[in-house]
């Protein structure tokens, strides 16, 4: 039985990505290499904030306010590097459409570009997701459950589980947002992407308190799904405008 329960907590974290890998990236070989290279970023970099803060840890404060100061510098390292990456891949784009004018075939189209952006959050989802969800979930496959005092209501694999899918979500769609912003220089997107970045980190502190795990979840699908929901409009938004120019 643990197995199984062990087996299910990774599907919960990384279900959902196992079926958009599945269903768009793996159709694409330079979208697997988008996925691999971004997934491999990612991991790197929480690897180096770990290794700055381990001189740090445990914190021996009573207060919150060193946890949200280590969420805040690590996010703030993280939305940095996500617009290197982005510069990065626009020299990238750039050498892409020059290769195609000069064999005269198409340049990337609309479509192409949000779903190399959706193969770098996809790779961010995936190593946050790996980094602190499956990392942890060796003993799940034990004998027995495990659960901690501030949340005796889910076991503390469920709860891991069920938020990383949470951010794995936030992640893979705020890559195609930040991508679209920097790209339009709409400021709206490249400030909301950080924003819901920072609010998502803040909001797993209610986990400290008890029983605030059954607060924290319920908030965190809440900005998971303004991410979705502001993704959506904003890919139906630019899609229809490519469609309009298309046909004047």
């Amino acid at each position: 039985m643990t197995l199984a329960a062990g087996i299910g907590y990774a599907l919960l974290a990384l279900g959902p990505s196992l079926s958009l890998f599945v269903s768009v990236i793996s159709k694409k070989p330079f979208l697997i290499l988008t996925v691999l290279s971004s997934t491999l970023l990612w991991l790197s970099s929480l690897i180096v904030l770990s290794g700055v803060w381990r001189g740090f840890l445990p914190l021996k404060s009573t207060s919150r306010w060193p946890y949200g100061l280590l969420i805040f510098t690590s996010i703030a390292f993280q939305e940095g590097l996500r617009v290197l990456f982005w510069k990065v891949y626009k020299r990238l784009e750039d050498l892409l459409d020059d290769f195609a004018d000069r064999v005269s075939k198409p340049r990337l189209y609309q479509t192409d570009k949000m779903e190399i952006a959706l193969a770098g959050g996809l790779g961010h989802g995936v190593a946050h997701a790996v980094f602190f969800c499956l990392s942890l979930l060796t003993p799940a496959f034990g004998p027995a459950t495990f659960f901690v005092d501030r949340c005796s209501q889910l076991p503390f694999f469920l709860v891991s589980a069920i938020i990383a899918l949470a951010f794995v979500t936030i992640h893979t769609f705020s890559m195609v947002i930040a991508f679209n912003g920097y790209a339009e220089g709409n400021k709206v997107d490249q400030v909301f992407v950080p924003v819901v970045h920072l609010v998502a980190g803040m909001v797993t502190l209610v986990n400290f308190a008890s029983g605030g795990c059954i607060i924290g979840i319920p908030l965190l699908y809440f900005i998971a799904s303004l991410t979705l929901i502001h993704c959506g409009k904003m890919v139906w938004r630019r899609l229809t405008e490519n469609r309009s120019r298309q046909g004047n």
